[in-house]
């Protein structure tokens, strides 16, 4: 069998490097064409020295400028430096591909992992907000290109893994009612402050709130597991990659997070898929699919698993969760929106301009502002997440600065 010609979108990120982890154990199953990241020079000078892509995208020009003359001081010479944003779209779609790892965190990467999409490839979704921002017009263009699409989110990957084989080459076209499913369970950590007192929510700073139990990810998606607004994404990403609606959907918290995500049968039965809390399990799952491979991670040890736990979820103290939800519901206008202001809100919280509670109120507001605004295609939705960021920015000076100590870069 010939080998896998791999692009990763995000090739630094927590997704990418696990990528690469997977990859590296298997030389004779994938081979890397490209990789693209957005300024992390040193990272991704490594990554060329180790699997040596033909092509590789820094968006900074700047950055590409400063690892086009560490790899010529190298004498690693066969390597094409690309920058710029159409340089991302160009990489995903050139026909020396078929499988696009799709990691870029936020809406930049919707225009990069449409283009996959456009060109027919097998797209991993890593990037989450490509669907929350674009739903319908994101699986119209699966449908019309014939791509696959195959889930990376632990969630999503699992519930995948739990649905009837019929129904996993049905990705944005499921129907898992005739298939005897009443529910998908989406399961959820809570976070580092699912215990804590409401009223202290007020005053926790990046650093904490960039502390994951369970998980080791970056900080904007560490402060989305905080507010819970990371599972009101995947809420809105389930509605679309199987074809659901808001009410088939139910939120459980599940601190151990060894449970992924289950699927409910009208039968009685609850199929849920376990393992350790890493990201090599679904990424390993997603390349391979439909084959298994090792993918670096130990099985889930039941000897020494603490006892599962599993909880309702308190809205008072995930509100941006129950915003999501009820987005999901209103449309595609109120999606892109909250997508939109929320990346504004939590990148200034992580500065030190306003408090973690302030993310909900931001989110809110922006939503109300542009619920209503039409969203018919590609176009729509680039305009409107552009007009919601910048709303979202004029908002920032009607909340409390936080202490400069307590924002991280």
């Amino acid at each position: 069998m010939s080998k896998r010609q791999l692009c990763i979108l995000g090739s630094t990120g927590s997704i990418g490097c696990n990528t690469l982890d997977v990859v590296r154990l298997h030389p004779d199953k994938f081979q890397i064409i490209s990789l693209a990241a957005h300024a992390s020079v040193d990272v991704i000078f490594a990554q060329c020295v180790e699997f040596k892509p033909k092509n590789v995208v820094l968006v900074s020009a700047e950055h590409a400028a400063i690892l086009s003359e560490k790899l010529a001081i190298a004498n690693i010479l066969d390597i094409t430096v690309l920058s710029g944003e159409q340089a991302l779209v160009d990489i995903a779609e050139e026909t020396n591909t078929d499988t696009v790892m799709a990691a870029i965190v936020g809406a930049a990467g919707l225009l990069p992992t449409l283009a996959a999409v456009n060109a027919g490839k097998r797209v991993l979704l890593a990037n989450k907000e490509a669907l929350v921002t674009s739903g319908a017009i994101f699986m119209r263009a699966v449908k019309e290109s014939g791509a696959q699409l195959l889930p990376i989110d632990s969630e999503h990957n699992a519930i995948f893994q739990c649905l009837p084989v019929n129904q996993q080459t049905k990705i944005g076209d499921c129907n898992l009612l005739d298939n005897g499913i009443n529910k998908i369970l989406l399961t959820g950590s809570g976070g580092p402050f699912r215990t804590l007192a409401v009223d202290a929510l007020e005053f926790v700073t990046p650093d904490q709130a960039c502390n994951h139990p369970n998980w080791d990810m970056g900080r904007k998606i560490s402060v989305d597991s905080a507010t819970m607004m990371n599972k009101g994404l995947e809420f809105i990403e389930a509605k679309w990659l199987f074809n659901v609606q808001a009410e088939d959907i139910k939120v459980v918290l599940h601190p151990q997070s060894t449970i992924h995500s289950m699927v409910q049968y009208k039968d009685g039965s609850v199929i849920a898929q376990m393992g350790n809390p890493d990201m090599r399990t679904p990424i390993a799952h997603a390349l391979s699919f439909p084959d298994r491979i090792n993918s670096g991670v130990e099985p889930l040890d039941f000897f020494n698993t603490p006892a599962f736990e599993f909880q309702d979820v308190d809205f008072k103290r995930y509100p941006n969760l129950k915003l999501a939800i009820d987005a999901c519901s209103a449309g595609q206008a109120a999606c892109t929106a909250l997508n939109a202001a929320n990346e504004i809100a939590v990148a200034a919280f992580l500065n030190g301009q306003v408090k973690f509670t302030d993310i909900f109120k931001i989110n809110e507001t922006s939503v109300k502002k542009f619920v209503s605004q039409e969203v018919d295609n590609i176009n729509d939705a680039i305009a409107l997440d552009k007009q919601a960021r910048i709303f979202a920015q004029t908002l920032l000076s009607d909340f409390t600065v936080v202490s400069s100590a307590n924002a991280t870069e």
